[in-house]
């Protein structure tokens, strides 16, 4: 700056005694112009504009359902009805098809019946008691030598006898209940209930065909979402479980959607040296499955 200054002034004293007036007023405005750069570099660094704040790293990702199920059933039979159709939301334990219950119903019915018979178990309590008394009076008798002892012991064994066939009698009861509950079990597994909340996506069999180890419906559950995200090995260090990321679908009209890193993959692809991530989106809007998405981590 001070050469500058040195060179102005004698440029100046040159044009001064030189030039005339008009040539000592282009001057001045060529030294103006040609210091204004010098004098924006030198300004200090606050007074420069800030720089932007660094962009959010986008990673793809896949939206996948968080369950999947194929429900059959565990018993070989007839297909009576399926109670859904594709694209049908259920809920967990909504029954979603039937099998043909007609012998099931009559055993159920049958045991029922077995179970709510008391008389049987009334008639051998009562021949219980009486042997019980008529025991007892043999035994006073006995005592004031009125009957023999061969006597007191035939009442005595007679209500012996009587206790085991009430003891008997109570316990066939107790088999009949039992009886009632597989009966109600067996009935049971002739209705397929959906194992979770979700869509019905596929339909295999319908109404008449034999259900031999065969899913009757595909069931799968969109909320939550299971988010798949392929991370480059650098960005290992930088994501944790727990983890709050923006999911954006790749469909127009949807917005982004908060999500979670639920599970990070300890181990690194040497091939693509690229680890796994899966997320955990809250899908309320029911957002579809199968959509590709960008997943911004902060």
């Amino acid at each position: 700056m001070s050469l500058m200054m040195t060179t102005l002034h004698r440029a100046l004293h040159r044009t001064l005694r030189l030039s005339p007036l008009p040539s000592l007023i282009a001057s001045l405005t060529l030294f103006t112009v040609q210091a204004t750069p010098v004098q924006a570099a030198s300004a200090p660094a606050a007074e420069r504009p800030a720089s932007r704040p660094a962009r959010e790293d986008l990673l793809g990702c896949l939206l996948m359902p968080s369950a999947e199920a194929e429900v059959g059933t565990p018993v070989t039979g007839v297909l009576g009805k399926v109670l859904v159709e594709r694209g049908d939301r259920v809920k967990k334990g909504q029954a979603v098809a039937q099998l043909t219950d007609e012998v099931e119903r009559a055993s159920l019915a049958a045991a029922s019946q077995r179970y709510e018979n008391r008389a049987e178990v009334a008639a051998a309590k009562s021949a219980y008691e009486f042997a019980q008394k008529k025991a007892e009076r043999a035994r006073e008798l006995y005592e004031k030598q009125f009957i023999s002892p061969q006597a007191l012991d035939q009442a005595e064994s007679e209500a012996k006898v009587a206790a085991m066939k009430y003891a008997q009698a109570q316990e066939m009861r107790i088999t009949a209940k039992q009886d009632v509950e597989v009966a109600r079990a067996q009935l049971g597994l002739r209705t397929i209930s959906s194992p979770i909340n979700g869509v019905v996506v596929d339909r295999y069999l319908s109404a008449g065909e034999r259900v031999e180890q065969k899913p009757i419906l595909k069931i799968v559950q969109i909320d939550p979402l299971r988010v798949e995200v392929v991370a480059p090995a650098n960005r290992f260090n930088s994501i944790r479980p727990g983890q709050l990321v923006k999911v954006l679908p790749e469909l127009a009209g949807l917005k982004e959607s908060p999500a979670a890193v639920v599970l990070v993959d300890p181990v690194i692809d040497a091939a693509s040296n690229t680890f796994r991530v899966r997320l955990e989106m809250p899908n309320p809007g029911n957002v579809p499955s199968g959509l590709r998405c960008k997943v911004a981590f902060n």
